[in-house]
């Protein structure tokens, strides 16, 4: 054995009995921090996997794992954790510190029955696919054998034992993403799945929360009992939820929030001349795409129909024009940056765009499509400043080509799960990676994963990707998982965009937040100047 240290709910509808009424609060210790969307839950198996459920979830809990301010891996609940010589199995030693907000111990158990909870067939995690190196997650998840099969269990209270199908060097980066946060099994016990109502959920991370007015704020105070709260600055944390960028920024100038955690991409200019460094902008590991819907009847079933799509839209404009020069055109899925990894490119987004035109129209004609009878499609985003614009212009360069195109928009929460049910036509998404692998990219598209909201299915893909995270020479091993991308790239099985930067605002009596490409600021790390 080697031993390793690293360097470095069913949604909530009402708030919390004890201060439904309470407004956030203004306390100079008390950070305010705006997020994009209302929280889908404080159940970590079942957020819907937004910006603003991660923010929340990573505050809240604590894995076995976690990251700093600069977004390295460090220890989490757990202190240290020991790897076996093949790589497939790891030991993690617990802190005996490590308290749920009751003050109740965390045990190896409860990370146990979160990973059960995450892979349980009958409501599987959006996130599930990322526990699928360990061994049986995959065939437990698709309800081909028990959960208890999985590969984790309690060697002892303090002590979680991890099996893997393969060696998996990114495993405790896996761990940090809040899928993997553990939940308290003594509530469980003693409350069923009344654990996660108002009054008594508990949480073992930095902050608690203590009250929740949907659409309004959730409310989180200092975990006293967490194992690093002497070094926690902060005494609480108001997430408040937006909607309306533009007036988000008004009321970050208003001194109502702390950090904003999106603003207008048409305003940075202007922004950054009324805010100085205030305007925190950061390239990160993030691809904005379109998910096109192959399920049977839709018409991106078709390929040709893909292809189309794909060649039609000018990435140059968007991220010159609508997107100020902050961003990247995107010729594939996986961003550049991502350590080992060579990216492939989507064919043909290298000819002019006139002949991309001609040959979409092609395309179109073949798979049954003309003036008389053109393809009518339906844009599906949530509406942002940089959504709907985006949208706006890729409907033009369709209408280029005789595409016809309907928009829908709602709000976040509705879209993403109207997305992972699969009742949209062509959907905005975007994927941050969670740790600094092409894996984290790639695996979107594996048959079996919640994040497939286009439902590609490529048995060869699957296969490809299996046998490339088998392998340990990291050469080796980057050539497969480029094959794969090229694979998946020549199916057109979605429509990337562009690769993203992060942007946020961030006033200057908070300390404490560093760049970093993975854009996670956990709270724990920030501090309010007096």
């Amino acid at each position: 054995m080697t031993a390793h240290l690293p360097a470095r709910l069913t949604l909530l509808s009402v708030a919390f009995a004890a201060s439904a009424a309470v407004a956030p609060s203004a306390d100079a210790a008390t950070l305010r921090l705006a997020i994009q969307a209302e929280p889908s839950s404080l159940a970590p198996s079942e957020v819907n996997g937004t910006v603003a459920d991660g923010d929340v979830i990573a505050d809240l809990y604590e894995g076995l794992t976690s990251v700093d301010a600069e977004g390295a891996i460090i220890p989490g609940a757990a202190s240290e954790w020991q790897v076996s010589d093949d790589g497939k199995r790891y030991t993690f030693t617990l802190r005996d510190s490590a308290r749920w907000a009751d003050g109740k111990p965390v045990i190896a158990d409860d990370f146990v029955s979160a990973f059960r909870a995450a892979l349980n067939p009958e409501s599987p995690s959006v996130y599930a696919a990322l526990l699928y190196p360990l061994k049986n997650a995959q065939a437990a998840a698709s309800n081909k054998m028990s959960l208890d099969k999985i590969g984790i269990h309690a060697k002892d209270n303090d002590t979680v034992v991890i099996e893997l199908e393969r060696p998996t060097p990114y495993l405790p980066a896996l761990l940090a993403n809040s899928v993997a946060s553990p939940i308290p099994t003594h509530l469980i016990r003693s409350k069923g799945d009344k654990w996660k109502e108002p009054g008594t959920l508990v949480t073992n991370g930095a902050f608690t929360p203590t009250s929740w007015v949907p659409h309004d704020h959730l409310s989180a105070t200092k975990n006293r009992y967490f194992h690093d709260a002497d070094d926690v600055k902060l005494e609480g944390v108001e997430y408040i939820p937006t909607e309306g960028e533009a007036a988000s920024v008004q009321r970050f100038r208003a001194k109502e929030f702390d950090i904003l955690r999106s603003f207008p991409v048409n305003q940075i200019t202007l922004l950054k001349k009324q805010l100085g460094d205030q305007v925190k902008l950061t390239p990160e590991l993030n691809t904005y795409y379109y998910a096109l819907n192959q399920r049977e009847g839709q018409p991106t079933a078709d390929k040709r129909v893909r292809e189309a799509l794909n060649l039609a839209i000018d990435r140059d404009i968007i991220a010159q024009k609508v997107m100020q020069d902050t961003v990247k055109p995107a010729s594939g899925l996986v961003p550049p940056g991502v350590s080992n990894y060579h990216p492939a490119h989507m064919r043909g987004l290298d000819e002019p765009l006139t002949k991309r035109q001609q040959r979409a129209r092609e395309l179109l004609k073949e798979a049954g499509y003309d003036s008389e009878h053109p393809l009518n499609i339906t844009l599906n985003y949530n509406k942002t400043s940089v959504n709907q614009p985006v949208a706006v212009v890729a409907a033009a360069m369709w209408k280029a080509v005789g595409i016809h195109t309907s928009m829908a928009n709602t709000e976040a929460n509705v879209h993403f799960s109207n997305l992972a049910e699969g009742k949209f036509g062509v959907g905005r998404a975007t994927w941050l990676g969670d740790y600094d692998d092409a894996n984290t990219f790639l695996d979107l598209l594996t048959s079996d994963n919640a994040k497939n909201y286009g439902a590609y299915k490529s048995s060869a893909y699957d296969a490809l990707l299996d046998k490339a995270n088998s392998m340990t020479d990291l050469e080796r091993r980057a050539y497969q998982l480029r094959s794969a991308e090229q694979l998946a790239l020549d199916d057109y099985a979605l429509l990337p965009i562009y690769f993203d930067t992060s942007r946020n605002l961030v006033a200057d009596r908070v300390h404490g937040w560093q760049a970093n490409t993975i854009n996670r600021h956990l709270s724990r790390w920030l501090s309010i100047a007096e």
